[in-house]
């Protein structure tokens, strides 16, 4: 069975980081809302018309799926058990963000079927998050993990950023262990990225990490924007963490999630390990059967075609993967899991043995027997080099 996400592609005010597809609620038409999600009961009734299953994992995610107001997210979730059935037990995942969550969105949430959690903290410091615009403070990240856990979570992710703009390695520290003290069952640590298109890329556009970027108004004060940290702080960030999780009793299991024992992320091991998946709402990407496929990017656009019995797809987006793309695709995501790729699993799925169609890259590297190792049935990545991972796995390609 694929797994299914649900894309709600609207915030109160978009990060400065973020090139996701997504909707400022500050400037958007009043109804948006609700033309977004007559649209999307029309794709899924479409769907389970045409091809009705099951699913192995949900994700609902966006964007910030938790600034729907109460009557909307019990519809959306409403319609989401009414159109796909997922059995006892299957992870339910729902993302959101600290000042969204009120005790009675947590309870709805949790009443409807939704049995994780994966909150987007990035940092407790407020000086920082208003560094990279996000909107929320330390002490409401705070309030959203009790009210989740009053709600009755007991799957809860929290969301950190490292290397943002001003960030020490005391202050990465200071984050990190207070993220600890909530126990959570899974952590997910990512570097910050200057994504192109974005207000933050633009601050720093044609910089290196050491070097300042534009000054930027905050809340209604002109603040000096703080260096990047340098790739080497960023490294020691990374590196750091990793040491200091696996003594609190969490498995790195990807290059930038941990959990403990139980508790990893299936959705997202689905994508790892090259499943299928389905892709729902405004933006949303879907892979069956070697197609993959967006829908397009536009709210009103969106729910016309579906009103009128058209595709919501984008047909710029569509694509027959090759054999050889999907081959790259599994070693290049698989090698980021630590049980990396498997050489059964491969055969079974391509005909063939990856080390016959990898020959050159394994060549490569067999001498050093440090970046790439086998372990058994596996090949994987030595996890010293986790965090320059990528240079490696272009290899792949």
């Amino acid at each position: 069975m694929p797994s299914l996400y649900v894309h709600v592609p609207f915030c109160f005010q978009k990060c400065d980081y973020c090139a996701f597809y997504s909707h400022s609620l500050i400037d958007s038409p009043k109804d948006l809302i609700s033309v977004y999600l007559e649209g999307l009961e029309i794709e899924m009734a479409k769907m389970q018309k045409d091809a009705p299953q099951g699913v192995s994992s949900l994700f609902v995610g966006g964007g910030t799926p938790t600034v729907l107001k109460e009557t909307d997210l019990e519809r959306l979730l409403k319609m989401i058990q009414r159109y796909f059935s997922m059995g006892l037990g299957v992870e339910q995942t729902m993302e959101g963000n600290p000042g969204t969550i009120t005790d009675e969105k947590a309870k709805l949430i949790r009443s409807h079927g939704i049995n994780r959690f994966s909150l987007g903290i990035q940092s407790f410091n407020d000086q920082l998050l208003s560094a990279v615009g996000r909107i929320h403070t330390a002490k409401q990240a705070r309030e959203a993990i009790r009210r989740l856990r009053e709600a009755g979570f007991k799957n809860l992710n929290l969301d950190l950023m490292f290397g943002l703009p001003g960030q020490t390695m005391d202050l990465w520290q200071a984050s990190l262990e207070e993220a600890l003290s909530y126990s959570p069952e899974h952590l997910s640590l990512y570097g910050l990225m200057l994504e192109e298109e974005t207000p933050l890329y633009e601050r720093y556009a044609g910089k290196t990490r050491g070097e300042k970027g534009e000054s930027r108004e905050v809340r209604g004060t002109v603040l000096e924007v703080d260096l990047l940290p340098d790739g080497d702080l960023q490294a020691e960030m990374y590196e750091w963490a990793v040491m200091r999780l696996r003594q609190g009793g969490y498995r790195q299991y990807e290059t930038s999630n941990f959990a403990r024992p139980g508790y990893e992320c299936q959705h997202n091991l689905g994508y790892w390990r090259g499943a299928d998946y389905i892709g729902l709402g405004p933006g949303g990407v879907s892979c069956l059967n070697r197609v993959r496929w967006k829908n397009i990017e536009e709210v009103h656009a969106y729910e016309n075609l579906l009103r009128k019995g058209q595709s919501p797809l984008d047909e710029l987006g569509k694509e027959v993967l090759s054999l050889r793309e999907c081959m790259a695709e599994r070693m290049i995501l698989g090698l980021r899991l630590e049980e990396g790729v498997n050489f059964k699993t491969f055969e079974k799925d391509f005909g063939a043995d990856l080390r016959d169609i990898y020959r050159s890259v394994l060549e490569r590297y067999k001498n050093e027997d440090v970046f790439i190792i086998v372990k058994g049935d596996y090949l994987c990545l030595n996890p010293k080099y986790a965090f320059v991972a990528n240079s490696i796995l272009q290899e792949f390609v």
